[in-house]
């Protein structure tokens, strides 16, 4: 999935709702809350919009896993909706926000409003939580293979992968451990970020280690939280208060087989696929990117990233994030200044096009990237499963 979008489709406004573990708010209110803030931030009020997506839409994923759907949402808020679409999992989360691009630049909505909503946390801390293995289990698909040998969760899969990197490329833990460091100091500065105090190496490197090489630190947070995204077309937006966000291009390739162990070459993933579908799309160069919110459900997925999207070339991930310096709000390429969903809590896909939109309007307070913010992009998913939005203003 890829496109030229020729500047027909907007970003008008953001909404977050309140995002912490174990809330004990329902799915469903956080999502009202994200949405009605974006409606209210974009200048619009709910008689404007005519288009609803959602991911994963009704149905679909985990208890806990998915708060709202899309038609509970036009429900709950009256919408008038001239188009709608509520997807699973295709384009690392990000599909029915392309995909409401492309409703708006052919003219088939004005404003939709997009979102994302969880609340694994709850879910988890109620024993609601669907996402583990209780009593039998027929594995499928590729767990066929895995599930026998004890590797039933992503973490095992991606750690594997990163193994595999670590023992091609050189890359150490205490290169990766960046990611977690740059992340957790991040989240420090982001009043909305869930762990917020200091994170050392040290710490880093006693944890517990959950699948080899991957610690706690490298694994993301559960949380409850929704984010709202209002995707505008460009003729529609005149007049509202905020200056609209270029979506200048996005990527969604899918080269391969949809497979976590199958790729030709194991030290890379769709990542790959999705940034190189994306740039064919645009002018735009890796080098006029100001900043990157890139993926984190485990810190090697950023480290995927970083290299799929050409900002070092593939194989020297490790040396390009040695130290940190590069990836912080000072350096060459500030990455996850919230601080990701390895510190800020795992709101999929739409927390990293939130916090994109955010740098771009300059309104990330203390953790402001120190530099003109004028490209960004945002990257969501892992394995077989990728897409990344290219933003601009």
């Amino acid at each position: 999935m890829s496109g030229d979008l020729q500047g027909r489709a907007v970003i008008t406004g953001i909404g977050q709702s309140q995002t912490g573990r174990r809330l004990g708010r329902t799915g469903f209110e956080l999502t009202i809350e994200a949405c009605k803030k974006a409606i209210a931030d974009a200048g619009l009020s709910v008689e404007d919009i005519d288009g609803v997506a959602s991911y994963p839409g009704p149905g679909l994923g985990a208890t806990g896993m998915s708060g709202a759907s899309t038609t509970q949402l036009h429900a709950a808020l009256g919408i008038k909706a001239k188009w709608y679409l509520g997807a699973s999992e295709v384009a690392g989360q990000l599909g029915p926000l392309m995909e409401a691009c492309m409703a708006v630049s052919l003219g088939f909505a004005n404003h939709v409003v997009c979102f994302r909503s969880v609340w694994e946390s709850t879910a988890q801390g109620s024993g609601g939580f669907g996402g583990s293995f209780r009593g039998s289990y027929r594995a499928s698909g590729f767990m066929e293979w895995t599930a026998p040998y004890g590797a039933i969760s992503a973490a095992n899969w991606i750690a594997m992968l990163c193994d595999a990197y670590m023992h091609r490329n050189g890359m150490t833990r205490e290169q990766l451990a960046m990611i977690a460091l740059n992340a957790r100091r991040n989240a420090g500065l982001n009043p909305a970020g869930i762990y917020r105090d200091p994170l050392t190496l040290d710490d880093y490197m006693s944890a517990r280690i959950i699948s080899t090489p991957f610690c706690l630190y490298d694994c993301d947070i559960p949380a409850d939280g929704a984010i709202a995204i209002i995707v505008s077309r460009r003729d529609a937006s005149n007049g509202l208060p905020r200056t609209p966000i270029n979506v200048e291009a996005f990527g969604g390739g899918l080269y391969e087989r949809f497979t976590w162990d199958q790729r030709a070459d194991l030290t890379t993933m769709a990542a790959h696929d999705a940034a190189a579908s994306m740039w064919e799309n645009t002018k735009i160069k890796p080098t006029d990117v100001d900043v990157a919110e890139l993926y984190d459900g485990f810190s090697y997925l950023t480290v995927q990233w970083i290299e799929a999207l050409g900002f070092c070339p593939q194989g020297e991930v490790g040396k390009f994030i040695e130290g940190g310096g590069r990836i912080s709000l000072e350096g060459q390429l500030p990455v996850n200044t919230h601080g990701g969903q390895l510190s800020a809590g795992r709101l999929h896909g739409y927390g990293f096009i939130h916090e994109a939109c955010t740098q771009l309007w300059r309104e990330g307070g203390e953790r402001q990237a120190k530099k003109d913010v004028n490209v960004a992009v945002a990257a969501a998913g892992g394995g077989p499963i990728a897409g990344c939005i290219l933003l601009s203003i």
